[in-house]
Parts: structure tokens; sequence; C-alpha cells
């Protein structure tokens, strides 16, 4: 069977909204349901003509544990819509569009909601284990006097040691580190200095900013809390980030020795972003007329310690397939996790021993011009809520692209555990068929 065009007929996501400490406005489904509803309202089908909806997060909470489902509901999906979840921690997003490509192309689906979505800032703390134990005693106890014999035993302690869920679920299990402490790793293995991180931060605001201005971030939607206060921006993004600012901030990962600051590293942030994806068919159908197509996808491992360079162990293989090089690419858009990762991928591909040893190639791949990566800003400067960023970066990567009047992008995202993921897509000028009176 041969290659069935996939297309991206239209996208939006909310605001990206920095956590501070407390829960923001907005749990995950109303961000994804805000931003869906804005989306659905400006196409001609009906949500119910939809054929499924994907939607990709790291941190549901316990409540909406398949979020896709209660989101599809709320967005007038209807009862009959299949609406499943996908998890792949950082790329989640772009796994749910990579999941609705694979039933397009099966033709399973002619036309699919896709997306991500995390309020990482309603990430919640947990009990420790001892309370928890101290909770299951508890129960057990019948009488007065063994209920008063528990609360003997408690200890402030106990109470006051809470398990912080979004430490834990940005520690590697196996390996045991921070994703902080993994671009640690790789600043030292490319010798990546503190200057060069901020230099790189400072400017991924500097780019966000201009984006801002000069209107290139059309896929963003206003979203409204409770309260009726209307989020219209990315909040992260700081019009006066300076290297005099980023140079006093300690580093968090490696105190004593480390590079990595919260200035050079992305924010914990809450956000949801959408794709309408569609088969040729749904084209000619709707009579749509898409932002442009995805042409390729791929998925790598490698070690959970060096988990940055994902990016360059997914992006190689579809550069090979397609006889391409690092400049037949008209744009990058690479996840900022972190400085030092989004740096440590490009000193790989400029190097000869990694790229023989870990990529099987001759050589060096050679040089990505920082003028076609990121060109918006990314990740350090408008957030990253884990969920999302996979689906916000091909969506935005396809907008970057047409505002250029440029066509081939690659998206490409690191992904705790050590896996990485890219897609390869291009915009075009196909005008939908038109079918008889339709």
């Amino acid at each position: 069977m041969g290659f069935q065009p996939v297309y991206v007929v239209d996208g939006a996501r909310t605001p990206f909204l920095k956590g501070r400490n407390a829960p923001g406005p907005f749990p995950a489904s109303d961000l994804a349901v805000q931003a869906g509803r804005a989306l659905l309202i400006r196409q001609p089908f009906a949500p119910t003509q939809l054929d499924e909806v994907i939607l990709g997060c790291a941190s549901p909470s316990a409540d909406e544990v398949n979020i896709a489902r209660v989101v599809a509901l709320r967005l007038g999906c209807g009862h009959r819509m299949p609406a499943w979840t996908v998890m792949r921690n950082c790329a989640s997003g772009m796994q749910a569009i990579d999941s609705a490509i694979a039933n397009i192309q099966n033709g399973r689906s002619q036309l699919v909601l896709a997306g991500g979505v995390d309020a990482l800032s309603h990430a919640p703390l947990l009990y420790n284990e001892a309370m928890v134990r101290w909770f299951g005693q508890m129960m057990q106890a019948r009488t007065m006097a063994q209920k008063l014999a528990m609360f003997a035993r408690l200890r402030p302690s106990q109470l006051l040691s809470p398990v912080i869920g979004i430490l834990k679920g940005l520690t590697d299990p196996v390996i045991g580190l921070l994703m902080g402490q993994t671009a640690e790793n790789l600043a030292w293995r490319f010798g990546i200095s503190r200057q060069q991180m901020d230099e790189y931060s400072v400017r991924s605001h500097q780019r966000a900013v201009a984006a801002r201005t000069a209107g290139r971030l059309g896929e963003i939607v206003p979203v409204v809390d409770a309260r009726g206060k209307v989020h219209a921006e990315d909040d992260g993004v700081r019009a006066d980030s300076s290297l005099a600012g980023l140079g006093k901030l300690k580093p968090f990962f490696d105190r004593k020795y480390g590079r990595v600051t919260p200035g050079n590293s992305s924010q914990i942030t809450d956000g949801a972003a959408w794709l309408i994806l569609a088969s040729e068919a749904a084209v000619d159908q709707w009579q749509l007329e898409p932002l442009g197509r995805i042409i390729d996808s791929q998925w790598a491992g490698l070690d959970p310690a060096q988990m940055g360079l994902g990016p360059v162990h997914a992006a190689t293989p579809i550069l090979q397939r397609h006889r391409l090089s690092l400049d037949d690419i008209d744009l990058w858009e690479i996840n900022e996790a972190f400085a030092a990762q989004v740096l440590g991928c490009l000193a790989a591909w400029e190097s000869d021993e990694y790229c023989r040893e870990q990529l099987g190639l001759p050589g060096a791949l050679g040089a990505l011009s920082h003028d076609r990566l990121n060109v918006d800003g990314s990740a350090i400067a408008v957030g990253h809520p884990v969920g999302a960023s996979g689906a916000r970066i091909v969506l935005h990567l396809l907008q970057a692209l047409r505002a250029a009047k440029a066509t081939r992008g690659i998206a490409a995202i690191c992904i705790g555990g050590g896996q990485g993921g890219a897609m390869l897509v291009e915009t075009m000028s196909r005008e939908p068929a038109r079918r008889g009176n339709q």
C-alpha cells in the first residue's frame, strides 16, 4: 500500500500559563475544552462528524484518567465518539498525532481531533509511605482506645513531609535522575558553558516577544477562567530577559558544580494544543484548505541519562530516508526542555565521534544554523506543559513555515526515560476538490 497523505487541517492552542507554586486557574480538561471549542466552532463540520478524539496527557488528574473521553463529551462529540488518552511523557501530544496518522492511513478514520494537554500546576502533593501506612492502620482501628493509640503514634514529620508529585514525575525511576540532571550530563559531555545556555535562553525569550509583536502566534486562542479573567498570551515570556538577570540565578539540579538553572530550563506550565487531521477524502468532502501535511514520523530510544539527545536519534533516520541534509530543512522546532539539551543536540550532530558511534554515520552530520531553529522561541520562553508540547511544536512549525513562505520542516522532542520523537512536515497550496454543488 502506498503512502496515504495525512493533512493538518487546522489547529489551536491555549496560552501557556506558568505554574506559580499553586494550582493554576484551569484544570487540564478545561484547557482542552476551551481550545477545542474555539477550534471546532470554525470548522464546516460538526463535532459529531469527527471519527475519533485522541489526547496526550502525562499527568491526568485522578478524576479524569481517560481525559480524552471527558473532553470529547464536553465538546459535544456525542456518546458514540471513540476517545482515548495516550502517554509518552514529553511527547504525549506528538504521540496523539502519530496515532491519528496511523488510523487515517489504515482507513479506520478520516477526520481526527488530536492533541495534548497538561495542567502541571495541579500536580498533587502526596502522602509519604509512612503516612499512608498510618492511615491504613487507622482504618483498621475499631475502639476509641485503639484510635487514640494511633493518634499518639502520629509524628508531625509524617504530615509535614509530603512527596512533591511534579518532582516525582520528573525523576527517572530507572536511573534515579531528575530531568535537569540529565541536562547537566549533556553540558558536561559537550562542554556547554553556563554563558552559552543563558545566551540561548535570552534569545528564546527575545524571539517569542518578536513573534508575539509581529502576530505570528495566531494559533493561540484566549481562555476565560471561573472569575471571568481573560488569559490571552503565554505569561512566562519575559521581554526583559537578559544575561545579567539570568546570571543571578543559581544552579538548581547540581547546586555545587552545575550550570542548569530555572532560567535556562523550560517552565512548569499549564496548556493545551489541538490539531485536526484529515485524509484526502475528508479534505475533499468538506472542501478544507489544509495548513500542510505530515510526511513522516520516527521514534527512537537511547540512554535515559542522555535523554535530551532524543531529537538527534529520531530526526536523523527521517533525514536518511528522504536523503535530506540538515540544511535541506527550512525550519526546525526542537522543544526546549533545557538550553543544554538543545545545544547538546546541535553539538552531537557536529561531532564525528557521536555520529559514528551512536548514529552509525560515517562522520558528523553537520551544523544546524540557529537561524533555522525555533525561530519564534520555544519552551524556555513559552513553557512546557508536558502532554501538550509535542502537539504545539508540530502546529507552530506549520504556522512558522507558512509565515516564512517556506516548505519543509522537522519538529522534534526529547522524552523523559530516554526516547525521542520527530515529524517531517510540509506546507502546500493545495486547493480542495470541488464536488458538484457542495
